[in-house]
């Protein structure tokens, strides 16, 4: 028989370490599969909605909830911290001889950030369960690259709801939260579930550029500019580049117009995420000229650092082509010829564009 009184003790303890190790939400839920969400998830592949992120497929039946990947899971801790942006993330929208790097890959690598504060948390939580006399409770801690849906899950915790963009809104945070989760043996009392309040609110739907939108709270990545310049490994489709504008590096657009931002709380945003001066508007002249070396010493310790130096330059040249600067005309030129062909393939129709643009 598991200590009550105990489990009430740590649960408490654990929501103030959480906030001490920088997280600005936490919640917890039972580790139960749910159906209605794994059946949400298969009709989204079914449909080829998730483009070639074969990730996503591979391991779709362990995506299917906690116990499907760890049958003795009792618990899920779902955490957040806040990257909350302190200026406006599509002020860029108008200066078209700039990048737009989305603003969660402006500060460091979340994955690093989050990872090390959930395996301390994870500790924590080990030496408290004992000292109580909990014996020693398993866990595994997640962060984005694990089969781990953690948007449905901070919902079931309380955290938020999934918007009709698809991610977690939360009403003191806004859309702006990096999402971990601890699974553990323990049964800890779970938070309500967040009811969702888009009601009939469609900004998010309205401002896509790619209309990767086919309904509420569905989304298409093969149209989101997100997976389009991250995730997409060949030639962008032509259908999209002028939609692009200068978004060399995700997508802010949906996240940046929901009305709950109004109450997100900048202060909250842990310092690791704060922007690096030169990520914030950087020149599309200085990116068009990074080799491989130059690109991996700007990035180092950056989420943009692992699409790598060709697909980086890649989205630099459909965001050229948009530009309509004849100053960059010659950088263009010769990555007409460049060693990797979907870059030079990009810097042909980059150099169509500006020359259009010059008539």
């Amino acid at each position: 028989m598991v200590n009550a009184e105990a489990i009430s003790t740590l649960q408490n303890g654990l929501v103030a370490e959480a906030e001490r190790l920088g997280f600005s939400a936490i919640g917890f839920a039972p580790a139960e599969d749910n159906p209605v969400q794994a059946a949400r998830l298969a009709q989204w592949l079914e449909a080829g909605r998730h483009g070639t992120m074969e990730w996503m497929e591979s391991r779709a039946d362990v995506r299917q909830g906690p116990q499907s990947m760890w049958p003795d899971a009792a618990s899920v801790i779902a955490l957040g911290m806040s990257y909350a942006p302190s200026t406006n993330p599509l002020a860029l929208e108008d200066a078209p001889d700039r990048a737009r790097i989305s603003v969660y890959a402006q500060g460091g690598d979340y994955h690093d950030t989050l990872k090390k504060a959930l395996k301390a948390l994870a500790r924590w939580l080990v030496a408290d369960a004992r000292r109580l006399g909990l014996g020693e409770p398993q866990l595994k801690v997640f962060v984005d690259t694990a089969p781990v849906m953690e948007k449905p899950l901070g919902q079931a915790a309380g955290l938020g709801w999934q918007g009709k963009h698809t991610n977690l809104v939360s009403r003191e945070h806004g859309s702006w939260l990096f999402l971990g989760a601890i699974y553990c043996t323990l049964p800890f009392a779970p938070d309500a579930p967040h009811d969702d309040r888009c009601g009939s609110c469609n900004a998010c739907q309205t401002a896509c550029p790619t209309d990767a939108f086919p309904a509420p709270y569905q989304l298409d990545a093969r149209r989101c500019i997100s997976y389009l310049t991250i995730e997409h490994k060949g030639p962008i489709p032509e259908e999209f580049r002028r939609a692009m504008g200068n978004r060399i590096y995700g997508c802010d657009d949906c996240l940046a117009v929901c009305p709950w931002n109004k109450f997100a709380d900048t202060a909250a945003r842990h310092k690791a995420f704060l922007p690096r001066a030169e990520l914030v508007a950087p020149a599309l002249s200085d990116l068009l000229a990074l080799d491989d070396a130059a690109f991996r010493k700007l990035f180092a310790g950056s989420p943009v650092k692992r699409i790598g130096r060709d697909r980086f330059v890649r989205n630099c040249l459909v965001a050229a082509g948009n530009s309509g600067d004849a100053a960059l005309l010659p950088q263009v030129e010769a990555l007409c010829h460049d060693d990797d062909g979907v870059v030079a393939e990009a810097a042909r129709w980059a150099l169509a564009e500006l020359e259009r643009a010059e008539i």
